[in-house]
């Protein structure tokens, strides 16, 4: 049923057209989260102000628009779809306040949850929920879906380290638990919802059989509906309001704060892996762990291990355990070292009489413990690098009695046998019987379909009805689990969670079929399609992990957004179906705005890097091959132009004025489609072909410096403070630490390739790469002295697959830290500096380094909060400016109080200095400033 034209008129006089998606392309891309559920909006609306939402809900109630709120979309059962409208969370939504030395935090919900943590680190506290998505969840789903994780158990969930809720309900009404006047004004306009919220709460209580029920169930891990446990466990009506959202999926209201009471993150941490011979023994041991000093006890069975034991520092042993072993993956935390050792021996005595049949003993070390936790973190994905392409990888997420835990576990491997999922594993947080279950499914055919109903019918009666489980622990209901909460919690609970939804949405606007159902079917329709679109992306599993670090995410599309398209556009294909619009919008929003740095493969579960798919689309479109094999013979001679490019352009500076100029240039940018490079304040003058020869006779240790072609071209910019070229600075540094400095010949004719493959020139990328290793294999004496190569990308790309060539190329970073250190006396300044850790730097392994560096040179260093990338990605800050502003429209107010910037990226750095309102520089120009040459 189409939108109300009264809707959409209101709509559009509220919201800016740029905050508002109804085509094709916007609407499939935001149709997607981590769920293996698909539904197109009608309409998206980017909100930034809880006044937007107020008002939008009041339109929605007045038309009968069902609408659905999102944060990150990473939600599993399919909660933050629709059909209708789809509201997501713009920018403004990151404010937080940190209370009492940190012992309580207020967030708002587009807050990362990993963000929130590290807001919070300084006082030694976290907030209780931890997701394994906390890295890109925001605090608006955590709350909705009362999330929890690997530590939280049911302690230390939203529900029960809740302080304050701030809230919009159905008929646009806020409340403000904290505010005094908030809370008055409530009690007022809404005496006759509390009156009945408060009696629902003494009817519940005062039924002794349904109260228990209710406690019980919340014994366990619990998210199957409702929260009813507010209900039993307060009396105040504003108290049970403010419980029943918390983990209410978006039906009852919209969450614009709250406030964590935050706990303890203890300093002190050490992990065993204790392998035992069957599941039996395992769960006898995690009940015996229960009353042991454990912060977590993660359960993996034998096929779980087998998922991962070929990955690189897995332990030997994992690839020749009994075929029914069992792990526990154990950690324990305290506030002092010898604290913590005391809880390993008592945790270790408590398992002494348990065989064993292999272990990793508890160890401190955070590399150890890294290794260790990779084993459980990886499972999830490892299902999904090997599924067959077009089906997608289900994770089912149900608890049991703890104390049955064993019998669970073999019912449910049982399960998996009969209805032939093979590739099944199963691990989970064993303190509290809850276990994850992850399978591929394909949804192709009637068959499929049929095998995972059964499966389903087969789980929901095992785990409900057999053991009282709950069928979902942490993920939510969703459309996933909305048919079976009858069945999970018996008609009066259920009929109860329906006088609720009716009580806070009675017209039911408020994201239809999620948590409660009238469709027994729900969870089996809308099912979403991953059919083969290109081997490099095929197994994605459209989770949302990457999403945060995309610099043209909330600009364009995210690399989650571009795999969904892309999907969609050879399904079509496939089908017959025209794709020629869908792909000239494609073009802009997919390939155009990439910067295809690969941070996204750092942080996607099965390894994807979404821009190697942008670069092989952009390939298949570089039709100047003949012009990209002269600029690579010809060298020196595009260098040459590159400058006297520069030199026109600040000759056009000097006559029109920098105002003029940028107004000129972005209007030619803007008519060429980016074919003119765009001019602003931070663009460099030329530099100077560099002409230089070390002495022959020279005994100190040489060191050979590579200039990367932008070095060698670009200049400071003509308003910089550091009017020294980064050449002439680097080298400076160098000879100042005792280096003897070697150039490499013809240097001016030597590229590592990146221009070329960015372009989508692969051969004649690769040929200049090679063409720069023979150079340097020369200049370094056969690799005998190290190189420094003073741009990071360039370092990058030149490091990949060396293979049998023998160089030792370094960094900025990575050769001040391990050269210079010893040669270098700091005297760290107090003016404040800003740190920009590149994507290469990041690529590189190199990022907290350049921090330690920046606060070894500085009292005062800041890193700007939420900027990954700062999207100049080479030049498509000039051609593509929108990306790079896009992606530092947070700069400016971050950076206010430093006195400058430092990167290890001159293209990055000219981006940097003009959104940022300070000059950036590389660090060697921070390093020389705050440096003498050691007495040796």
């Amino acid at each position: 049923m189409s939108l109300p034209v009264t809707f959409l008129d209101a709509v559009a006089r509220l919201i800016p057209k740029d905050r508002r998606f109804d085509d094709p392309l916007s609407t499939l891309a935001f149709g997607t989260d981590a769920s293996f559920y698909r539904l197109i909006p009608q309409l998206v609306i980017r909100v930034e102000s809880e006044d937007e939402v107020v008002d939008l809900l009041k339109l929605a109630q007045h038309d009968q628009v069902p609408v659905t709120f999102r944060a990150a979309g990473t939600s599993l059962s399919g909660q933050a779809i629709s059909d209708s409208v789809l509201i997501v969370l713009g920018d403004n939504w990151n404010g937080r306040e940190i209370r009492g030395q940190g012992t309580q935090i207020r967030l708002q919900p587009g807050v990362i949850g990993a963000q929130a943590n590290a807001w919070l680190a300084p006082f030694g506290r976290k907030i209780g929920p931890d997701p394994a998505s906390i890295n890109a969840c925001k605090i608006g789903g955590i709350v909705a879906n009362n999330a929890s994780g690997m530590c939280c158990g049911t302690a230390q969930n939203t529900y029960h380290t809740l302080a304050g809720i701030r809230l919009v309900l159905a008929d646009g009404t806020r409340l403000d638990t904290e505010d005094a006047a908030s809370v008055s004004a409530f009690r007022q306009q809404h005496a006759t919802l509390l009156e009945r919220l408060a009696t629902l709460g003494r009817e519940t209580r005062a039924n002794a059989q349904l109260a228990a029920k209710i406690r019980h169930k919340y014994r366990l891990k619990n998210t199957t509906g409702l929260s009813l446990n507010a209900l039993v466990d307060f009396d105040e009506p504003l108290d049970i309001l403010s419980h029943l959202l918390v983990g209410s999926e978006g039906t009852l209201g919209f969450i614009s704060a709250v406030t964590y009471d935050t706990v303890i993150d203890h300093p002190h941490k050490a992990s065993a892996l204790i392998v035992f011979r069957d599941v039996e023994t395992c769960c006898n041991a995690v009940t015996v762990l229960k009353t042991q000093p454990v912060a977590a006890v993660e359960l993996l069975d034998r096929r779980s291990m087998r998922s991962v034991q070929d990955k690189p520092g897995m332990p030997a042993f994992v690839q020749h355990l009994s075929e029914n072993a069992c792990a526990l993956l154990i950690e324990s935390r305290a506030a002092s070292s010898s604290l913590l050792h005391e809880q390993l021996a008592l945790i270790m005595a408590s398992l002494a009489h348990f065989p064993v049949e292999q272990q990793v003993d508890f160890t401190e070390d955070p590399l150890e413990n890294a290794r260790l936790w990779a084993i459980r973190k990886d499972t999830f994905p490892a299902v999904g690098a090997v599924r067959k392409t077009g089906t997608t990888v289900i994770i089912e997420d149900v608890t049991f009695p703890v104390e049955q835990l064993a019998i669970g576990v073999n019912r449910l491997i049982e399960l998996f046998d009969k209805h032939h999922y093979s590739e099944a594993i199963l691990f989970g947080h064993a303190l509290e019987g809850n276990l994850h279950f992850v399978f591929t499914q394909g949804f192709n055919s009637a068959e499929e379909v049929a095998r995972y109903q059964a499966f389903m019918d087969d789980v929901a009666q095992l785990v409900a009805v057999e053991f009282g489980g709950s069928l979902k622990a942490e993920h939510g209901t969703g459309r996933n689990m909305a048919p079976f909460v009858e069945l999970e919690w018996g008609s009066e609970a259920y009929q109860l969670m329906w006088q609720l939804k009716r009580l806070l949405d009675p017209n039911g606007i408020l994201n239809p079929d999620v948590v409660l159902s009238e469709d027994p079917q729900i969870h089996l329709k809308n099912l979403k399609p991953l059919p083969a679109a290109d081997e490099i992306v095929d197994k994605c599993i459209e989770c949302g992990f990457c999403e945060p670090v995309c610099p043209s995410k909330g600009l364009t599309l995210s690399p989650r957004q571009r795999i969904v398209i892309w999907r969609d556009i050879q399904a079509k294909k496939h089908a017959g179906i025209d794709t020629t619009k869908l792909e000239a919008a494609y073009h802009y929003q997919g390939i155009d705005t990439c910067a295809a740095t690969g941070l996204c493969a750092q942080r996607c579960p099965v390894g994807i890097n979404t821009g190697d798919l942008v670069k092989k689309l952009r390939s298949q479109e570089a039709d100047r091959t003949k012009s990209a094999e002269w600029l690579a013979a010809h060298f020196a001679t595009a260098l040459q132009g590159a400058r006297f490019t520069l030199h026109v352009a600040n000759g056009a500076r000097m006559l029109l004025g920098a105002p003029r100029l940028a107004k000129l240039s972005a209007a030619l940018t803007k008519l060429s489609k980016g074919h003119v490079p765009q001019w602003n304040n931070a663009m460099p003058q030329p530099e100077k072909a560099i002409r230089f020869s070390p002495a022959v006779s020279d005994e100190r240790p040489r060191v050979v410096y590579l200039a990367a072609c932008v070095s060698r071209v670009m200049g400071p910019s003509p308003g910089d403070n550091e009017q020294t070229s980064l050449y002439e600075k680097t080298r400076g540094l160098l000879e100042k630490a005792g280096y003897q400095v070697v150039i490499p010949d013809n240097q001016d004719s030597l590229c590592c390739g990146q221009p070329f493959a960015s372009k989508g020139y692969a051969e004649q990328a690769e040929h200049k790469r090679q063409e720069l290793l023979g150079a340097l294999l020369h200049a370094s004496r056969g690799g005998l002295d190290p190189i420094y190569c003073d741009t990071s990308p360039c370092t990058l790309r030149l490091v990949q697959d060396l293979g049998q060539t023998r160089l030792d190329l370094y960094d900025p970073v990575r050769f001040i830290r391990t050269h210079l250190m010893d040669r270098l006396d700091f005297t760290p300044q107090e003016a404040a500096i800003a740190v920009h850790v590149t994507c290469s730097t990041q690529h590189l392994g190199e990022s907290q380094a350049l921090i330690d560096l920046a606060r070894r040179c500085s009292k005062n260093v800041v890193i700007p909060e939420g900027i990954h990338c700062c999207g100049f990605a080479g030049d498509k800050g000039f051609t593509t400016p929108e990306l790079n502003a896009h992606s530092l429209r947070s700069l400016k107010d971050a950076v206010q109080y430093c006195s400058e910037g430092i990167s290890t990226s001159r293209t990055c750095e000219i981006g940097l200095s003009q959104h940022g309102g300070i000059d950036y520089h590389g660090l060697v120009y921070l390093v020389d400033r705050v440096t003498q040459a050691k007495a040796l």
